[in-house]
């Protein structure tokens, strides 16, 4: 028996998975690029974040001296209470000047007005 090589036929199946892996490649690539993105959006985020604790921080610190303050110093707690609340010791004089005009203008005193005529 003689042995004869088959005919040879185009190998149709090679381009198919070369352009499979092309597009496998490009999507990796896409993935690879949003991803990178949204960690960076999110290490911007991180770092704003930190920066707001950090203030809040501060304003706590800030509030329990403040805290202090009102518990241990009289006076502190007299000018709140009169500055916050309006509150006045007896015996105190209290003046009430009127609202101010819009426009920064102070009210204009009107004239006495004239007996009317006979």
């Amino acid at each position: 028996m003689s042995t004869t090589p088959a005919p040879s036929r185009p190998d149709s199946f090679r381009p198919v998975v070369g352009a499979a892996v092309v597009l496998f490649v490009a999507l990796l690539g896409i993935a690879a690029w949003k991803g990178s993105r949204d960690l960076a959006m999110a290490r911007e985020r991180e770092r704003l974040l930190e920066s707001r604790i950090e203030e809040t921080r501060g304003q706590i610190d800030e509030l329990r001296g403040r805290i202090d303050r009102l518990r241990t110093d009289p006076g502190t707690l007299e000018r709140r209470a009169r500055e916050d609340l309006g509150m006045v010791r007896p015996g105190d004089v209290i003046i009430e000047l009127p609202p101010d005009l819009p426009g920064g203008q102070p009210p204009r005193p009107q004239k006495a007005s004239s007996p009317p005529a006979r």
